[in-house]
């Protein structure tokens, strides 16, 4: 849910902030007040490219910054944990700063960002559905043009249908599928460079072979290298701690053996106190010992006098050699000779390659089959819920003689998204056919198409933010109550913000927003304010008939809202 929306020296906006609660939140003002001027801020905080030319004149940067409740969000929260970005508050601050001298910058919770992270979280995403639910959906009158793609289309179905695991499934394996197809393909032409490339392909192979590498051998070899270098001073020093421990007289632990009597002697007087420190002096006696053997041991051992410098300096300079070629690691030497190996294989066995490739293809095949049909089960089953639940909206939004329906045909073969072409169509009347949206609907019938998928498909989703903007464009009366009361519907489960410039959409509202510009300002300067009650039925009187407020029109707004809220 977007809490907080805090706009600088935007456009005509100087300073402005909003806070916006769950429900129906909804802004009206004049033509020309800057409501589409708030919607582009809106939409930077969204991925929307930015510009200097956006700045307000006379300034220097511009500041759009909105503060989301992701309580409900736990998707987004480690979507954000992903990227690294804190979110121990289950909250997400974007920040979008304009720069008219330097690059635009973003930040989501203070970190630095990229648009497409940002876009990952809070994109709009111009459908009613995605595989990744975003934060905010942008829907507008223009939106209505989407309704026009048969991809939106499936993609629609799909949501609703509960598909999306399954879809997700079958494009797995769909890619799986061409890449191998593809494999196949390129394997095939190969076939005339095959000789010249195997005989290359055996040089390298000898040429990693003939090294016998083991795993873990090139630190081996750089810790042996290291030795020979020190020996020396190796020698040296072990020499030194063994007489410091060992000498006679003088050693540490001569000195412990003779520190060993005086501590058996206070024993003999008083063991309870002395008998665990004389202990304690025997551990580090025994200790020591083994230290002074140990390095001893080091220098002692004939893995430390055969070693030869000059071989490991040669190995080392062969070693280094193939990592040039084949990677930095013995490790990715050992893979590249496992790859080079397998191409071999293949080339000295095409036709039994050839035919592995074509089984596994075909395998594969019946796989992708099963799974496209399974999906298309899903969705038959699902449109002929979905048809009569949008034909059911429809209805109450006074559509009575148009029929939505979902065409669903099958593809002469399979496809990115399995065995279907899918279509939303209407019928205006019972005699006529039914034909694409695109041929018969107009533009006010397509909002209301688009009003009534929402309010059908908005059910199954999770919380999220919708903004619209002017959805109810080229309705009224009646009409306008119904798509009020649908947008009403739709914020019981997410928070609805929508742009309106009609009074029977803006009596349903949970918040009330009026925009305008400031009348004694200077330059031309917007402000918002949030509306009480008594305000609100000022401004829908004004939205009934203009400037001029009458008695009429102020009695009719109060009707209105006293209608709206009998209905919560």
């Amino acid at each position: 849910m977007l809490s907080e929306l805090q706009v600088k020296n935007f456009a005509i906006i100087d300073d402005l902030q909003l806070s916006f609660r769950s429900g129906l939140n909804i802004i009206s003002g004049e033509t020309g007040a800057g409501k589409s001027i708030l919607l582009k801020s809106l939409g930077l905080l969204m991925g929307a490219k930015a510009s200097p030319d956006m700045i307000r004149p006379g300034q220097k940067q511009a500041l759009i910054e909105g503060l989301f409740d992701l309580k409900k969000r736990p998707d987004i929260i480690q979507r954000l944990e992903q990227l690294g970005i804190d979110c121990d508050e289950k909250t997400l601050v974007v920040k979008r700063v304009i720069s008219s001298q330097s690059k635009s910058k973003t930040y989501l919770n203070s970190s630095l960002s990229t648009l497409n992270d940002l876009a990952s979280i809070v994109s709009p995403l111009v459908e009613v559905t995605s595989n990744a639910t975003p934060l905010i959906e942008l829907t507008s009158q223009h939106e209505s043009k989407s309704l026009l793609t048969r991809a939106y289309h499936q993609q629609v179905l799909d949501q609703y249908g509960m598909c999306s695991s399954l879809r997700q499934e079958y494009s797995d394996y769909y890619y799986k599928y061409q890449k191998l197809q593809e494999d196949l393909e390129n394997f095939k032409n190969r076939a005339s460079e095959n000789q010249s490339k195997l005989d290359y392909l055996v040089f390298q192979q000898q040429e990693i072979k003939s090294l016998n590498l083991q795993e873990n051998e090139e630190q081996e070899l750089e810790s042996a290298y290291n030795q020979i270098r020190h020996a020396k001073k190796i020698q040296e020093n072990i020499l030194a701690l063994e007489s410091l421990i060992w000498s006679d007289s003088e050693g540490a632990l001569a000195r412990l053996h003779t520190a060993r009597g005086y501590l058996s002697k206070l024993c003999d007087i008083d063991a309870n106190y002395f008998q665990n420190k004389l202990n304690s002096l025997d551990e580090v006696t025994n200790l020591l010992d083994e230290i002074a053997f140990q390095t001893q041991s080091y220098i002692q051992n004939e893995d430390f006098h055969d070693m030869n410098i000059q071989s490991i300096e040669e190995r080392l300079s062969q070693l280094r050699k193939l990592q040039k070629k084949y990677g930095n690691r013995v490790e990715d030497i050992l893979s590249a000779l496992q790859n080079i190996e397998k191409e071999i294989h293949e080339i000295e066995n095409f036709d039994v390659v050839v035919k592995e490739k074509e089984e596994e293809i075909e395998k594969l095949y019946k796989k992708l089959k099963n799974l496209a049909t399974q999906l298309s089960k899903t969705r038959h089953n699902a449109s002929q819920v979905m048809t009569a639940s949008v034909n059911e909206e429809l209805k109450d939004l006074n559509m009575k003689g148009l029929k939505f329906h979902v065409s669903i045909q099958k593809r002469a073969e399979l496809g990115k998204n399995g065995m279907d072409d899918i279509e939303f169509m209407c019928q205006q009347g019972k005699n006529t056919q039914a034909r694409s949206l695109a041929k018969t609907a107009s533009g006010g019938e397509l909002s209301r198409i688009l009003l009534a998928l929402k309010n059908v498909i908005g059910a199954s989703e999770i919380a999220r933010t919708y903004l619209f903007d002017e959805v109810d464009s080229g309705i009224s009366g009646e009409t306008a109550e119904k798509v009020g009361r649908k947008l009403q519907q739709i914020s019981r489960g997410q928070q609805v913000i929508c742009v309106t410039h009609l009074p029977q959409v803006a009596s349903f509202a949970d918040i009330h927003f009026f925009i305008e510009k400031d009348p004694k300002a200077k330059k031309v300067k917007m402000q918002a304010k949030e509306l009480n009650q008594q305000e609100r039925a000022l401004e829908i009187a004004r939205l009934i008939s203009g400037e001029k407020i009458s008695k009429t029109s102020l009695a009719h707004a109060k009707e209105l809202l006293k209608e709206a809220q009998s209905a919560y």
